[in-house]
């Protein structure tokens, strides 16, 4: 029967009392009132010796908590201890299942490690990385052999990251100078930062001018320079983050309301789209044997663009007329090139 949470509290306290080299071989009621004193304080009286047996049969033997303790009486000493000195409950093997697990994670948590807002972590995560490559099986210590993750490069304006997420929690005005890939010159800005948002490898921060009632997107990578202004700001209680992107694919804001799109992909390709959504009000129209009809409720944006021209000759816009027109002007442009 799995251990409940006061259980797993009085192993924990045995056991710091089991490694106590300045009271060693603690007997069964001096492990009763150290337990009492952890959880109830001290003078209590709610915990029997036959629960302190229990938990040491539990932790010697207990299958499912896994510790396997090495908990010996001693007689001369009239007292528990542990026949490996070094021994831990805190130190104990994890499952191969569970290894395997962490090993997963640890991978996907390195590739972020340069990450200046992960950078006080690197510590923590290098130890984490570390203890995997010690484990009992090092056959699986190079995950890589059998997983290639993708790595992206880190891109630049992350060094904002930090001073940006702290400035959103505690509603802290920003100045910046940013300079747009469209323009030549360098404006200064005093925002209301709201939220950062990462897409396609980027990070993006959300807020508004002050004195200004609109939301904009600024991408990292181009603000020059940045400071923390002394005034805070009373966030928008409109403000919602899942609704700001409800109905976007990408990052990019506009004004216009959403549209009702459909679109006709080739068999393979429809099946690619199937089983990843390209958004989250994608839903299946119809499907036969000369490809996969989508629905989907979106803003047109450049990203939206972008995504049904990767496709190709793989797709075709059906609703609405505007989007389809505007998709063939691309194509036709790029056709002009070759």
């Amino acid at each position: 029967m799995p251990a409940n949470k006061y259980a797993l509290l009085r192993y924990r306290v045995i056991d710091r009392c089991l490694r106590d080299k300045g009271r060693p071989f603690p007997s069964r009621e001096a492990l009763r009132e150290a337990c009492e004193e952890a959880l109830y304080g001290a003078g209590a009286s709610v915990i029997s010796l036959s629960t302190i047996d229990k938990d040491i049969w539990a932790m010697k033997n207990e299958g499912e908590l896994g510790y396997h303790a090495p908990i010996e009486f001693s007689r001369s000493e009239r007292g528990y201890y542990y026949s490996d000195p070094h021994y831990s409950i805190n130190e104990v093997s994890l499952a191969e299942d569970d290894l395997e697990a962490i090993r997963f994670a640890a991978a996907i948590l390195d590739q972020f490690r340069s990450v200046p807002i992960l950078q006080q972590y690197e510590n923590a995560i290098e130890k984490i990385i570390n203890r995997i490559k010690i484990s009992p099986n090092p056959q699986d210590d190079q995950l890589d052999r059998y997983i290639q993750f993708e790595r992206s490069t880190v891109s630049r304006g992350n060094e904002h990251l930090g001073p940006l997420l702290e400035a959103i929690r505690h509603h802290k005005t920003i100045r910046i100078r940013y300079q747009k890939f469209s323009d030549d010159h360098i404006k200064e800005y005093e925002l209301q930062p709201y939220l950062l948002k990462e897409y396609d490898n980027r990070w993006y921060l959300i807020g508004k001018e002050v004195n200004q009632n609109k939301f904009r997107t600024y991408g990292l990578e181009r603000i020059q320079e940045m400071a923390l202004a002394e005034r805070s700001f009373k966030p928008d209680p409109e403000f919602s983050a899942n609704r700001f992107f409800q109905h976007s694919i990408g990052i990019t804001e506009i004004a216009e309301s959403p549209v009702k799109i459909e679109l006709r992909f080739q068999p393979t390709a429809g099946k690619y789209i199937l089983s990843q959504p390209i958004h989250a009000s994608q839903h299946l129209v119809c499907e036969d044997n000369a490809g996969v009809v989508i629905g989907l409720h979106v803003l047109l944006t450049q990203e939206l663009f972008n995504l049904i021209l990767q496709f190709g000759d793989q797709v075709e816009v059906l609703k609405p007329a505007r989007l389809r027109t505007m998709i063939k002007e691309r194509l036709e442009k790029a056709l002009e090139r070759y």
